[in-house]
């Protein structure tokens, strides 16, 4: 993923470059003058998620009322993929609007440490959960173009992507909420090829809401759980899109 990454900017970058190439015979002139167009999108992402843990609490569960101390993780960035479609309008020579519902599918690793509960070698014990995710976006952005030169058209964007998450166990230590709102903001550049346009485009997101269901705790048959389930009280999600379009 890594590479990927570091591809597309390297790309990008030689598109920003293209202003000192001579004039070229431009492929599809017009089709930045369309008022409104389609197209689809396929791509790969990178989800993480910053927790806050509570720190030391009380949990009461059937042998009584005692005090546990658990820490939780997301110690790495788990890859995904995405797909969908998209829908760009054209707000003038510069700017432009773009809805694009998608679907993003990935996983999320968690790593709960007891520190109550020691194994022989003085180690916490340690509890794994994997999370399965499946999201349903619809992604509204604006976007500022460079003046095209040759093929090439770098732009930014910026804008709010509501999702909505299809994938929650009612029996898992942590439990996401329903819906979340991103904020994105990223870079990219039209490639205009005879047949269509290719626009690769790097975005970072940011979870504005809490996206824990913190009522979690409340609904759960094993009150065992219940010390984990606790640890944290918020989290934040993120994630690194790498996204093509074809337009």
């Amino acid at each position: 993923m890594k590479r990927i990454v570091a591809y597309s900017i390297i790309l990008m970058m030689c598109a920003v470059n293209a202003a000192a190439q001579e004039r070229r015979v431009e492929n599809r002139p017009y089709t930045d003058m369309r008022p409104f167009h389609f197209g689809v999108l396929v791509g790969t992402h990178m989800q993480d998620i910053e927790l806050t843990n509570v720190g030391t609490q009380m949990i009461t569960t059937e042998d009584g009322t005692r005090e546990a101390l658990v820490t939780c993780d997301q110690d790495r960035w788990d890859m995904g993929f995405n797909v969908g479609v998209l829908g760009e309008f054209r707000l003038g020579t510069y700017f432009a609007m773009r809805v694009a519902p998608a679907m993003y599918f990935g996983t999320k690793h968690f790593s709960f440490y007891n520190h109550r509960e020691n194994l022989e070698n003085g180690r916490p014990i340690e509890q794994l959960q994997e999370m399965k995710m499946a999201y349903v976006s619809c992604a509204f952005d604006i976007i500022y173009s460079a003046q095209r030169f040759n093929n090439h058209r770098p732009y930014m964007m910026l804008g709010l992507n509501p999702m909505i998450n299809l994938s929650n166990k009612d029996d898992d230590y942590l439990k996401m909420k329903r819906y979340d709102v991103y904020l994105e903001a990223g870079i990219g550049c039209d490639l205009y090829l005879p047949f269509f346009k290719l626009r690769p485009e790097l975005k970072f997101a940011y979870g504005l809401t809490n996206c824990l269901d913190t009522d979690h705790g409340n609904h759960l048959k094993d009150k065992n759980m219940l010390q984990y389930t606790n640890s944290v009280n918020k989290g934040r999600s993120k994630m690194i899109v790498l996204t093509f379009y074809f337009e």
